[in-house]
């Protein structure tokens, strides 16, 4: 869009970057707010890394608006004061207002570190504040532009739609991949691990240590010694904590399946096999309870299916 002509000259960059850096963040706003209603209307949770990352951008863009905006803001008003135009001049103003609103109530809702809101209310507010305002401020905008020369409105139309067309895309991959995921992972949720097997061989592939010691003895003492061998119900802090997890889940969930996200790491024989599931399990009882992370609990592995760790990792025994 054209600068107006009341702009100085030498406020023209400084007009152009911050006209830049609203049209990203109208990109990246229109992705964050597309997520979050596509998650409300399906259900499918699409906040991964991609979300993450473009809300890094969101507070990096943010941040970059601040000083620009306060530098042209004064030094634009002191010289459109004085304009003839009264409609123009009080839509700007109200523009200028309304964006210092919209920054000021984004840097209250980021957490600083040395000042932040913790107050659910109070944040709750603020970020309502931080969604309408927006709206006013490309409201506002228009006014003011109108109140002026022509808009080309091409320009802008353009940026819209491919805002929206990148949305779209983006929202679409993540919600595939996402229900291609869940559909992997619905063997053992909450655990993200999947296992290539039938559950009723679990036990007997994955409790194969003594047939890897006949080729390879001192790396069977070693283990045998480990923190692996020792991770599971045979562990007693380890043992204390999952048997009050498993009697709270009990409580609360009706099962312990919740557990199996400790379980993915700590307990796979038992995991994989289905013992783990029953709230009677007694590992005192069961040679699977006291196995660890048997050898081939580490070497059946064939697959790191993410770096999110929380075991997701694809596990595929030899037959």
């Amino acid at each position: 869009m054209r600068p107006s002509p009341v702009i100085n000259p030498p406020l023209r960059p400084v007009l152009k970057v911050l006209l830049w850096l609203f049209a990203l963040l109208i990109v990246n706003a229109i992705y964050l707010l597309g997520v979050r209603a596509t998650e409300a209307l399906t259900g499918i949770e699409l906040q991964g890394y991609s979300y993450l990352l473009m809300f890094l951008a969101h507070l990096i863009l943010g941040l970059l608006v601040v000083l620009p905006l306060l530098i042209f803001g004064p030094l634009h008003f002191r010289r459109a004061r004085r304009h003839r135009n009264r409609d123009a001049r009080r839509a700007g103003l109200a523009l200028y207002i309304s964006a210092l609103i919209l920054l000021g109530s984004g840097l209250l809702l980021t957490r600083f570190g040395i000042f932040e809101i913790n107050d659910s209310g109070s944040r709750q507010t603020t970020y309502w504040i931080h969604v309408i305002t927006p709206l006013v401020v490309i409201w506002l905008f228009i006014l003011h532009r109108l109140a002026g020369p022509p808009l080309r409105w091409c320009n802008s139309t353009r940026w819209l739609t491919f805002a929206i067309a990148v949305t779209a895309v983006l929202i679409g991959i993540q919600a595939y991949q996402n229900k291609t995921r869940e559909a992997l992972l619905a063997t053992f949720p909450p655990s993200p691990v999947q296992f290539k097997g039938h559950p009723q061989q679990a036990e007997k592939l994955l409790m194969q240590d003594k047939n890897c010691a006949r080729c390879h003895p001192d790396i069977a003492r070693q283990a045998a010694l480990s923190m692996h061998k020792h991770s599971s119900f045979n562990n007693p802090a380890y043992r204390l904590s999952i048997d009050e997890a498993r009697k709270v889940m009990l409580q609360r969930d009706g099962d312990v399946k919740a557990t199996r996200l400790c379980a993915s790491c700590h307990d796979l024989v038992p995991l994989f096999s289905g013992k783990f599931d029953q709230p009677d399990y007694d590992p005192d009882q069961d040679a699977s309870g006291q196995s660890g992370i048997s050898c081939l609990g580490c070497h059946a592995m064939t697959r790191i299916n993410s770096l999110r760790g929380n075991a997701d990792y694809t596990l595929q025994p030899p037959t």
